[in-house]
């Protein structure tokens, strides 16, 4: 990295070499049976240049072929995107713990055990249950350097278990599934087969929903699907430079439930999504966006920041070896007082809402979502009494935590990139067959 950040700085005003170098392990099973077992090693380096002013940028798989790596970002440069950043300097970086010894130690054979035990547990319950898995471990080695002196180097670790069940009886198809993610190993899978095993509960019987506006409580996984979409686009600091974001001038005005409270916080210990620093060395920061209701941050890179005139909060991101862009890290949504049965009880007629699926298809930018209920029970006198089919939900993200009934306390993560407990919308439009 050092020759390439040399050489670089030699023909180039700046320079940034960036690399990763992972192991990934992933073992998947395929209709209720190992599929597979596999170890990828892999490494990336990324070289972005300022050439008379201009972006160049090149990547390679071969930290030996300097020369084209070079060559390359030199040619992109000059028709390349005009640099307004400023590359940090060498700066201390938050203490943030991301990476597990333990991790390594996991054996494939025993990932191959969590796989298949999770199958047998839910096909145990459930015989006709076809089942997709899989157990994954991943160690990466990342490393930035600049020509102002910046560097950063970190070890993260993730292991990732998830399993997916699909039941077909005649014309009826049920979707159920989950998935964890940490830094640590995760060697005890009952929290994800209890969750599997309480969607297949509440699926047992089917229900129907009139069509019309209902209360619908929306679980971590329904948010992730609704909601996520539309809140992620609106605080980008691109968008909202670009001036389409709905929300680019209401920053420390109040548009949303004053009980709604949302962070970027990739500081949280032994977290995929937390790190150190962003892909630009740039130090981690939590940044709040909104604060009881009321827009009080959106998150940039550097050069983004820069055309905005503020500061990156260190959510320079790349993604497939691409140039950084500004993204979240990991979403934290502040949980509130109420309980899952406390929000279910307060329903007459309504509807939980688990997954979305094509929710992000319409006017996103807009903060408008409209999906087929993949998985959703009908809720009746304060309880679920069965599945609904053939049912669709649709709204504006704006309008609906606007104004909310309750915000959970049962905050859970979703992947890596969201943590969010359930959110109760008083009235939600919902059209079914």
């Amino acid at each position: 990295m050092e020759e390439i950040l040399n050489r670089a700085s030699k023909v180039a005003e700046e320079a940034e070499v960036f690399m990763v170098s992972s192991e990934e392990t992933p073992v998947e099973f395929e209709t209720n049976r190992l599929k597979h077992i596999q170890s990828k090693q892999s490494t990336n380096v990324a070289l972005r240049i300022v050439k008379n002013g201009r972006i160049g940028y090149a990547t390679t798989t071969r930290v030996d072929d300097i020369e084209n790596l070079i060559a390359n970002a030199v040619a992109t440069a000059e028709f390349g995107t005009t640099a307004h950043f400023t590359l940090p300097s060498l700066t201390s970086y938050p203490n943030i713990e991301v990476f597990d010894p333990d991790v390594e130690k996991v054996t494939q054979e025993r990932m191959a055990e969590l796989g298949q035990g999770m199958i047998d547990a839910l096909t145990k319950h459930t015989p006709e249950l076809i089942c997709e898995a899989a157990v994954t471990r991943i160690i990466a080695y990342v490393s930035i350097i600049n020509s102002r002196g910046g560097q950063a180097r970190y070890r993260q670790s993730a292991f990732t278990t998830a399993i997916e069940g699909q039941l077909i009886r005649d014309t009826d198809m049920l979707f159920v599934g989950e998935h964890w993610s940490s830094c640590h190993p995760l060697l005890e899978p009952g929290d994800i087969i209890r969750a599997v095993l309480q969607q297949l509960e509440w699926a047992r019987e089917q229900a129907s929903v009139p069509t019309r506006s209902l209360p619908v409580i929306f679980t971590p996984h329904g948010i992730a699907s609704a909601f996520a979409g539309p809140i992620i686009a609106a605080f980008n600091g691109k968008t909202v430079l670009e001036g389409a974001s709905p929300i680019a001038k209401k920053l420390g005005k109040g548009v949303f439930d004053k009980r709604l409270s949302l962070r970027d916080d990739p500081t949280i210990d032994y977290r995929p999504g937390s790190s150190p620093c962003d892909a630009e060395a740039v130090p981690s920061e939590a940044t709040p966006l909104i604060t009881e209701g009321t827009v009080s941050s959106f998150y940039y890179d550097l050069q983004t920041a820069a055309l905005a005139k503020t500061r990156s909060t260190g959510n320079g991101h790349r993604s497939q070896g691409g140039q950084p862009s500004p993204l979240p890290s990991a979403l934290v949504v502040t949980p509130g007082d109420a309980t899952f049965d406390d929000m279910l009880h307060d329903i007459k007629e309504g509807l939980v809402v688990e997954q979305l699926m094509g929710a992000t298809q319409g006017n996103i930018l807009g903060g408008d979502f409209s999906g087929n209920v993949l998985l959703g029970y009908k809720v009746e006198g304060g309880q679920i009494v069965g599945r609904v089919k053939d049912t669709m939900v649709a709204g504006n993200v704006y309008e609906l935590l606007k104004q909310v009934a309750a915000i959970g306390s049962d905050a859970r993560w979703v992947g890596s990139f969201l943590n969010t407990p359930s959110i109760y919308c008083p009235s939600v439009s919902v059209a079914s067959k």
